[in-house]
């Protein structure tokens, strides 16, 4: 069958598709007569029937590569058009353009196989129906793939070779530029000069951000490359320090005079949409493909670098209720990261306690995990654990304190001197940056005012930057320390022979104190014991850098008894603010003489407070209900239309009955219906005054009121009229017969 044939008019009556795709911009930019080829493809299906206008073009993949449909949106419009009906050909260069993963490729031709759509290229016209034409055309997608996997495998190859030798030239950080002989530093001496001065100056400073925050502290800057800067001819932008670039210098392992290759490791991930992407990982040390040491000049060497490298890492700070083992804080725990569990050889955690918040401890973070408890191996205050131990470091450093004390000094003068040498190149850099302007204000034609106008900006801001520099420069340099005097060596000897008091001064931080402490000890091991006097004892396990062993033992303070509030006044307030507000609260308590855990009297603060710490609810005024409304006496009394002394009396004499929650405690009436009607207007008919009820039963007011408590004799209070008072039913009829 000719491959004409296989063109049918179903196909002419649909949309002819032509791909265009180049891998690479670089290619895209150089390979033209490929690019045109492609383009050529619309004339082709022309010739093959399609009218013009039929002819779509899909070059929005151009620059991208084939090996995977992520991120080819010509190629997902091309598949979307094909699983739709729309097409009737797909034209090609060739099978690679289309496709380089058999995956993507394959999915095309099923969609084009069950949708009856046609694929060309240089070779023919194919059917992926037909099995011929899909077992050549999966052939070609085979060998397509198996193409770009050979050649990847070819220039990793040769790249990874050329970097075994330490050739291969890759992007350098700034201070370094490939030459004619390798890698060589930086000819501008002011780049030198800044990036020297972070080396001299992690060791003093201890972190990245300490560095970090002494450049902007002498206001230095730090160069930028521009983009693809490799032989160091470009020019460099000055900018502000930040902490990124400091710390990528210190890391950087090519400023230790090492070529190092494949540091990083690409990693194919599925995103949240489903896509496929690529990350870089960084990988471990050991897993670096090339490192070459000493294979160029560097700023530091390796042993150096490394030993940066282990500072750095540890320079993290702690999570909450974790140990800080990094670069030194501003707390005023002093053994932060140096001391240890003695139990499980963990480092002690960091608390602070005390009124302030500025009383030091130490306990052990992991001995929950441990014991499976909510318990710590020890817990401890840190104030004599930092004394003795500051006590053993000032004491070993005795023989040393005056030689110490003028290496401070000298250290100092060098600080100061690496902060000047570079303003004095600042001072040149900005003097060339000049001259440089007026050359190329004087150089062009005056009468050109359109470009000698921005030529003599250009100059005037350079000039305005030189004045800066000088003046800068200037200021510096007049308040740079000056060198030591016999005099001054004198007193700074005298001062290093009371070494405790230069440690305690208060100009003396509790950060500068820490960093001191760490020049000599390596780690202080915590242990707690007991005496049989139930002394608490701290026993110290001090090892200095260098291997040396020192043990120490301190009797610890016992701790107070905590203060806390009587149980049975607690208590009593539990069940006293159900009924009464804090004040009232408050006299009850002070009545009963009961006084706070520091022995002060009561008052409605004190009892609120008591109230928040043992979380008691506060009183809340009460509502009628069922068993009626609870009142105060007075209350209860005017409801009931009394004097409040009546209400006394028949509550002493059990008329009606009341609560008090404790003694002293106010009496509270359940105000209820039936208490209610024991108080008339007008007593029921017949009902007897007390003296004529004492007659009619024969017997004393005592046993009256007796039994009407029991509720054996009914009785009403009259609170009007002439004749008020207390009124007790008569005895029944029946009983008369009985009287004498």
């Amino acid at each position: 069958m000719s491959e004409t044939a296989k063109i049918t008019a179903a196909h002419r009556g649909r949309a002819a598709l032509v791909y265009v795709r180049q891998s690479s911009l670089s290619q895209v930019e150089r390979n033209t007569e490929s690019t045109a080829l492609q383009y050529n493809l619309v004339t082709r299906a022309v010739e093959l029937g399609w009218p013009k206008q039929a002819v779509r073009v899909i070059d929005d993949d151009l620059g991208v590569s084939g090996s995977s449909a992520t991120g080819r949106s010509g190629f997902a419009a091309l598949v979307a058009s094909v699983g739709l009906g729309e097409v009737g050909i797909v034209l090609a260069i060739e099978v690679s353009r289309l496709a380089r993963n058999s995956s993507d490729w394959y999915r095309l031709l099923d969609l084009a196989g069950m949708t009856d759509t046609l694929i060309a290229d240089a070779d023919g016209i194919y059917h992926p129906a037909m099995f011929n034409d899909r077992l050549l055309l999966g052939m070609k997608g085979t060998m397509s793939e198996a193409e770009l996997h050979i050649l990847r495998a070819r220039l990793h190859g040769g790249i990874v070779n050329k970097a075994a030798r330490g050739e291969l030239r890759t992007g350098l950080p700034v201070g370094l530029v490939w030459g004619d002989e390798g890698i060589t530093l930086h000819p501008d001496e002011a780049v030198r000069g800044v990036i020297s001065a972070i080396f001299t100056q992690f060791p003093l400073r201890g972190s990245a951000r300490g560095v970090w925050l002494w450049l902007k502290e002498e206001g230095l800057k730090l160069p930028m490359p521009h983009h693809g800067y490799l032989r160091g001819d470009e020019e460099l932008s000055w900018v502000e320090p930040t902490y990124t670039a400091v710390h990528k210098i210190l890391t950087h392992p090519a400023y230790a005079g090492t070529y190092v290759f494949g540091m990083t490791r690409t990693q194919r991930y599925v995103d949240a949409d489903g896509a496929v992407r690529t990350r870089l990982r960084r990988l471990p040390r050991e897993q670096w493909q090339v490192l070459i040491e000493g294979h160029h000049e560097g700023y530091t060497d390796w042993e150096t670098y490394v030993a940066n490298q282990e500072r750095i890492g540890v320079n993290t700070r702690p999570r909450a209720h974790e140990p800080g083992t990094g670069a030194v804080r501003e707390g005023c725990a002093l053994l932060q990261g140096l001391a240890t569990c003695g139990v499980c050889g963990r480092k002690l955690a960091v608390y602070y306690d005390g009124p302030t918040r500025s009383t030091p401890g130490y306990y052990c973070a992991t001995g929950r995990v441990t014991t499976g408890r909510s318990s710590w191996h020890l817990r401890v205050g840190g104030l004599a654990i930092q004394r003795a131990v500051v006590e053993a470091f000032l004491a070993a450093l005795e023989p040393a304190a005056l030689q110490a004390c003028l290496s401070a000094a000298e250290q100092l003068e060098g600080t100061h001197d690496a902060a000047l040498d570079q303003w004095r190149r600042e001072v040149e850099r900005a003097r060339y940056a000049a001259d440089k302007a007026e050359r190329r204000y004087r150089a062009v034609d005056p009468e050109n005012r359109l470009v000698a106008r921005g030529l003599e900006s250009a100059w005037e801001a350079a000039l305005q930057e030189l004045s800066a520099a000088e003046s800068e420069l200037a200021r510096r340099d007049a308040a740079r320390p000056k060198a030591l005097s016999g005099d001054e060596r004198s007193a700074i000897l005298a001062l290093g022979g009371d070494l405790a008091s230069v440690f305690d001064a208060a100009t003396t931080t509790d950060k500068e104190r820490k960093a001191l402490l760490r020049t000599l000890l390596e780690e202080v091991g915590v242990s707690l014991t007991s005496g049989d006097d139930g002394e608490r004892r701290a026993d110290l396990l001090v090892r200095w850098k260098g291997g040396a062993v020192s043990e120490l033992s301190i009797t610890l303070k016992r701790r107070p008894p905590p203060i806390r509030t009587d149980e049975g006044t607690v208590d009593l307030v539990r069940r006293l603010a159900v009924y009464h507000p804090d004040a009232k609260i408050a006299g009850i308590l002070n009545r009963q003489h009961r006084r706070t855990a520091r022995g002060l009297p009561f008052t409605g603060g004190r009892v609120q407070t008591l109230r928040h710490h043992y979380d008691i609810p506060v009183h809340h005024a009460s509502s009628n209900g069922e068993d009626g409304e609870l009142l105060t006496v007075a209350d209860a009394a005017e409801d009931l239309g009394l004097a409040p002394s009546t209400l006394h009396r028949w509550l002493g004499d059990g008329f009606i009955g009341g609560e008090q929650t404790t003694p002293g405690a106010p009496w509270r009436i359940r105000l209820t219906e039936e208490i209610r009607s024991l108080f008339v207007d007008d007593a029921p008919t017949g009902w007897l005054a007390m003296l004529e009820a004492t007659l009619a039963y024969g017997v004393t007011r005592q046993t009256i009121m007796q039994r009407v408590k029991r509720g054996e004799l009914r009785a009403v209070h009259v609170r009007s009229g002439r004749r008020k008072g207390l009124r007790i039913e008569p005895p029944a009829p029946q009983n008369q017969l009985f009287q004498p």
